[in-house]
């Protein structure tokens, strides 16, 4: 069994480039054909992971460019696990640093959201608050309440509307435009599945709130605070609906 450890290990190693760690085990004029098969069926797995995580780059970009990027990028950040289910975590990273990429402006805030989307679908499970729990809560514990978040909300502020361009592109509508109103979007996984919607300021400063731990009395003053036209009722039992909080009975 240490031996088995060792050569998979070597084996590894000699996918990256370093072959020698595999010369105990092979001949002296043993080529390169048989290593260069594993390599290219990796990369190959690598970029299609990509293409699976972050299917709205790759709608804006097209197939050539999406692909050669992303096979660069596999190239220069191979994956560290054996699934490639949550594979490219850096890739929005790396896309702001990709020259190529500087002409496409929103690009890497569309990767951000792709990203966000596929940590919602990988996230813990647990149960999500509901309204009938919420409603047995005298009003005065409600208040003094700290709601935390379910593990599978993500969410994301930007000065422009980028969530709504996101989120018509990953429909696949045509004819997109950027406007000038600032967005978030908010993604949360329900039954199994990965829900999103473009939410405003006011939410997105109760959602702020929650997530550092203030009560619902503390979040609600913070939203009035910053927006005081905002309408806390509806705004609330928007997010209840979207189970975005932890079940308080867990």
């Amino acid at each position: 069994m240490p031996e088995l450890l060792d050569f998979q290990d070597a084996f590894v190693a000699a996918l990256g480039g370093e072959r020698s760690a595999l010369s105990p085990w092979l001949a002296p004029d043993a080529g390169e054909a048989g290593l260069s098969v594993y390599r290219n069926t990796i990369a190959k797995g690598c970029v299609d992971a990509l293409a699976a995580n972050f299917p709205t780059v790759l709608s804006m970009v097209g197939e050539d460019w999406f692909r050669a990027a992303a096979a660069l990028f596999a190239r220069e950040a191979p994956p560290t696990g054996a699934t490639l289910l949550d594979y490219g975590k850096d890739f929005p990273a790396w896309l702001e640093r990709f020259p190529p990429a500087q002409d496409l402006p929103y690009l890497v805030g569309v990767a951000h959201l792709d990203r966000l989307w596929t940590e919602a679908l990988f996230a813990a499970e647990a149960a999500a608050l509901t309204a009938g729990a919420l409603a047995a809560l005298p009003p005065e514990a409600l208040a003094e309440t700290r709601l935390a978040l379910h593990p599978s909300v993500r969410f994301a502020a930007f000065d422009a509307g980028l969530p709504s361009l996101w989120s018509s592109a990953r429909a696949g509508h045509d004819g997109l435009e950027l406007s000038d109103q600032a967005e978030a979007l908010l993604c949360v996984r329900a039954h199994g599945a990965v829900r999103h919607r473009v939410i405003g300021e006011a939410e997105t400063e109760f959602l702020r709130a929650c997530r550092e731990g203030q009560t619902t009395a503390q979040a609600a003053e913070r939203v009035l605070t910053a927006h005081p036209a905002a309408d806390l009722a509806p705004l609330f039992a928007g997010l209840i609906a979207d189970g975005v909080f932890l079940d308080i009975d867990r």
